[in-house]
């Protein structure tokens, strides 16, 4: 059975939050807030974990999965980056957005998409991911928590630990975070290529 924390949305606890990132190094699932709507994430070394969040999801190694970061200069680390992507990330983050880019060599292989070699990555605007990318000092693998069979994302904590207890190891409860998902963009080609329209305006993107 899943562990349930309250977690305060703008000032989260410090003591839950290192009992949130002790519980993803052991190769825990946790549910958390962000700041379009509420995700699953696991530690980005962790496979097995890597492999239940795509159960969960209902999804294969062609859907991409998520880095979350706390800023560009770890987003680098990650993705490869020319100076234009890097002045559209720049002003769109952090903020609501999922940007697939190519993936660096360093990026294991089972992370990124098997055929293109790219990755989604994403800098949330939201204090608990804050708080918890920097505990953990590397991003998290995460995905939009958007079940099977469901067409909006649960906004409710109480009745997503009800859903997934015996699969997830923590929900932290940060109050409703809306329904509506990240906007995600390619950045992958010569211009960026609108995957799915979201949350985050694509006023800042050109789009």
């Amino acid at each position: 059975m899943s562990q349930f924390f309250a977690i305060h949305p703008e000032n989260p606890q410090l003591r839950l939050i290192r009992r949130a990132a002790d519980i993803i190094r052991a190769g825990g699932i946790i549910v958390y807030p962000t700041d379009s709507c509420y995700a699953l994430g696991c530690h980005i070394g962790d496979k097995g974990a890597m492999e239940r969040v795509r159960a969960i999801r209902g999804v294969d190694d062609k859907h991409h999965l998520t880095l979350v970061c706390r800023d560009l200069s770890e987003l680098s680390t990650y993705a490869r980056v020319d100076n234009k992507q890097f002045r559209l990330l720049k002003a769109a983050t952090p903020g609501s957005y999922v940007f697939i880019l190519e993936a660096t060599r360093e990026l294991p292989k089972r992370l990124h998409h098997p055929k293109r070699r790219t990755i989604g990555l994403r800098i949330p605007d939201h204090p608990v991911v804050d708080a918890l990318l920097a505990e953990l000092g590397e991003p998290i693998l995460s995905s939009t928590l958007l079940l099977p069979g469901d067409e909006l994302p649960h906004t409710d904590a109480v009745e997503i630990r009800d859903r997934l207890e015996h699969q997830v190891d923590l929900v932290l409860d940060g109050g409703s975070c809306g329904i509506e998902p990240s906007t995600v963009v390619d950045l992958s080609g010569e211009a960026p290529v609108l995957v799915r329209a979201g949350k985050g305006p694509l006023a800042p993107l050109g789009l």
